[in-house]
């Protein structure tokens, strides 16, 4: 606050959070350290570049007033956001009862006599406050990706990622139809040579049976084709079972 015997300024800069294309507005405060009533009036170095509400005013003794300092949006930036606007704030005692209408030019004038008390007031550039970054969903602030350690040296389960399960999940079906396909071929593979063999029996028989006939007659050829059949008959049924 300005040491002023008349009025006391909070703050002594103007603070601007600087953006393009809007509007910006700094605050001040005024008290009045005395028991008079004081008259003030607000200047700037750019007068189209700032607003003041209120640019002139009375302060009553022992009381506070705020004035609002609004820029006008910028179409450009400033470089290393830089400023060299100033603003004068000017102050003077005037009569008991005096109002904001009651004030003229001539108030302000030092060669007229008026004891006029001066504060300079500088304009600073700040950059605007960044935007907190977003927590990505599903996630908590705080939380690790990683599984956690238990007391007991123990893993905790729950530390596997989605990735992870979801690798698992994948490989695990391709795993079982290799398997299935797999015994599928070994099963193909013996009903194949069954039905080889069976062939073989089969000439085989018919072979032993011409010759039996031609030898020994029919009928012990006959029943030696018969228990023959019959062998086959449970090895194939045996192995069609198995598949």
């Amino acid at each position: 606050m300005s040491t002023g015997e008349l009025l006391g300024i909070e703050p002594l800069e103007l603070k601007f959070p600087f953006e393009l294309k809007r509007q910006i507005s700094s605050s001040l405060q005024l008290s009045n350290k005395t028991d008079d009533y004081v008259a003030f009036k607000v200047k700037t170095t750019n007068p189209k570049k700032y607003c003041v509400r209120p640019n002139t005013g009375i302060v009553l003794p022992r009381s506070t007033c705020d004035v609002i300092v609004t820029m006008q949006s910028q179409k450009e930036g400033p470089l290393d956001l830089q400023c060299k606007d100033k603003f004068l704030l000017q102050s003077v005692k005037v009569n008991d009862g005096v109002t904001p209408k009651d004030i003229t030019p001539e108030m302000f004038n030092k060669e007229a006599g008026h004891v006029v008390e001066e504060c300079k007031l500088r304009v600073v550039y700040v950059s605007p406050p960044q935007p907190p970054s977003p927590v990505p969903e599903g996630s908590e602030e705080g939380s690790s990706p990683r599984g956690y350690v238990s007391e007991n040296g123990s893993s905790n389960g729950s530390g596997f990622t989605a990735a992870t399960r979801a690798s698992l999940e994948q490989f695990e079906p391709q795993d079982k139809s290799a398997e299935a396909r797999a015994l599928i071929s070994k099963l193909t593979e013996e009903k194949n040579n069954a039905i080889q063999q069976n062939n073989k029996l089969r000439q085989e028989l018919e072979l032993l049976r011409r010759e039996g006939q031609k030898n020994h007659g029919g009928i012990g050829v006959s029943l030696l084709f018969v228990v023959l059949i019959g062998l086959l008959g449970i090895i194939l049924g045996y192995l069609l079972k198995k598949t």
